[in-house]
């Protein structure tokens, strides 16, 4: 008799269990993976940058200022020029960094911890001994004996080794603000430049493309102050334009960071040294700056004075220059900015 109830019975099956390295085994593929994609990334930048920059040959002097043991913090140098002349400077500024005056002047400061870039301008006219030429204005060094003389004079006035060197045109900013759809500033104060096509920047937040960062960066005759106001407006525009390019917006778009490098490239010029590999890990060792990490300011002066031959100059204070000095190489240099106002 065959019961309703009969029938062939078989237990469930289990489900397999994945043992977790088999799990962990497949994670850690996925992130060789993108470990691979990245780093095929950050090389192909890296290629871009070399391919495309300019290198300065013998960009350092015989005469160096030693580097304490150990010490991981970094000074870059950066020299503005402007082969066009726009801003007015002499004609023959085509052929910086070899040459001419160097326009625009700026120490960069990476601190050991990585925790904030202090970005300091000197003036160009400031009066300050150029190695085996006497006292003249800063910006002569470059005509006088080319990229190596800038960087000991800059070594020799602060007592403090230069690592790296890198000269941009500023048509570079014109190139580098179109590629990131434009770079919005706040500006202090309205102006309204003088020549050319007479742009004027209205007070407040306001987007600049192109043309008119250029015109921005290069304009001092509107100013009373002349080349004061200038350096504060550049410092002003390369903040703004460095956490433009520190947002989340261009650091995880391929695409647009790809472009950044590709447009900029060209028109920056640095030490043989400063490669685009040595780029690459100076940035990933700034993962966590971002714009307001980054401090400017402007190298504290006693006026402006004319020097015995009759040329306007930037007197230099001995002072403050000491104060930056040590802060630089005892990592103190917000504790400087704080004090100093």
């Amino acid at each position: 008799m065959t019961s309703d109830y009969d029938y062939d019975y078989a237990p469930p099956r289990r489900p397999k269990r994945r043992p977790v390295r088999k799990v962990l085994a497949v994670l850690a593929a996925l992130l060789a993976v993108a470990i691979v994609i990245g780093g095929s990334y950050v090389f192909y930048l890296a290629n871009v940058f070399d391919n495309n920059s300019q290198k300065i040959e013998n960009a350092f002097p015989q005469n160096r200022v030693s580097k304490a043991a150990g010490d991981g913090s970094q000074n870059i140098l950066l020299m503005g020029t402007d082969a066009d002349g726009g801003s007015g400077e002499d004609e023959n500024l085509a052929g910086v960094p070899n040459g001419g005056r160097t326009d625009t002047m700026m120490l960069v400061h990476v601190p050991e911890n990585r925790d904030k870039v202090y970005v300091m301008s000197i003036m160009r006219d400031t009066w300050t001994t150029i190695p085996g030429y006497g006292e003249h204005k800063i910006n002569s060094a470059m005509a006088f004996g080319g990229t190596p003389l800038v960087v000991e004079t800059v070594e020799t006035l602060f007592n403090a080794r230069i690592d790296h060197v890198a000269s941009v045109d500023f048509a570079g900013f014109r190139s580098l603000t179109d590629a990131l759809g434009g770079v919005e500033i706040d500006n202090p104060a309205a102006f309204q430049i003088t020549g050319g096509n007479g742009e004027s920047f209205p007070e407040g937040v306001q987007t600049l493309d192109g043309e008119s960062a250029l015109n921005f960066v290069r304009e001092r005759k509107s100013f009373t102050d002349g080349d004061y106001q200038r350096v504060a407006n550049q410092q002003l525009f390369v903040k703004a334009l460095v956490s433009e390019i520190l947002s989340p917006t261009t650091l995880a778009n391929p695409l647009r960071m790809s472009g950044v490098v590709s447009e900029f490239s060209p028109y920056i010029s640095v030490d043989s040294e400063f490669s685009g590999p040595a780029a690459a890990f100076l940035g990933a060792s700034l993962w966590k700056v971002r714009g307001n990490d980054i401090e400017m300011f402007t190298l504290p002066s006693l006026g402006t004075g004319m020097s015995a031959d009759g040329q306007s100059i930037v007197l230099k204070d001995e002072a403050a220059i000491a104060e930056v000095s040590e802060a630089m190489s005892n990592g103190s240099m917000a504790d400087y900015l704080a004090s100093a106002g």
